[in-house]
């Protein structure tokens, strides 16, 4: 990868942009497949399904390509963001923090009132990384997925919430 110089511009990304999205959000969770799901995390038929729903941001380091993207969707006063993905080699630079900002802004100028987001929980690690920007977590919830889970692996949804 070139070198990587900030401020990156996030944008909203483009429909050819879905198996780049694809491959960069594959790469960013493969910590999900090596330690408790089997198989890849996303494929282009999600991504499709997803922005159909909702919009997906982009930051990009040309000529390198995608750097990160997240998916964000208005659901009345409520939004809901989720598939942040930084290109692993970049992660700790804080693309993700602008990333998940740039969600809030764009939530709020959109009347939202609360964003939310869903954090496995063996992905222990995210819950103290989202407290510090905010969110709290606000319940629960059954995980239910296509792909199965590794052997003696549990697994639930942990909700956060953050007044915008």
């Amino acid at each position: 990868m070139s070198s990587i110089t900030p401020p990156h511009s996030i944008r909203e990304a483009r429909r050819e942009e879905i198996p780049a999205i694809v491959a960069l959000v594959n790469r960013a969770f493969y910590i999900e497949q090596q330690h408790f799901l089997e198989g890849v995390r996303t494929n282009a038929a999600d991504v499709l399904a997803m922005r159909s729903k909702g919009v997906f941001f982009v930051m990009d380091n040309p000529p390198d390509g995608l750097l990160a993207t997240i998916y964000v969707e208005l659901r009345g006063e409520q939004a809901y963001f989720g598939m942040l993905a930084v290109e692993p080699e970049v992660q700790g630079l804080g693309l993700g923090q602008a990333l998940i900002a740039h969600a809030e802004a764009f939530a709020r100028e959109h009347g939202c009132r609360v964003m939310d987001l869903k954090v496995l929980s063996p992905r222990k690690e995210l819950v103290p990384f989202y407290r510090n920007l905010g969110y709290r977590e606000s319940g629960t919830e059954e995980f239910v997925s296509t792909r199965p889970l590794k052997p003696g692996i549990e697994c639930h949804k942990i909700l956060m919430r953050k007044p915008l």
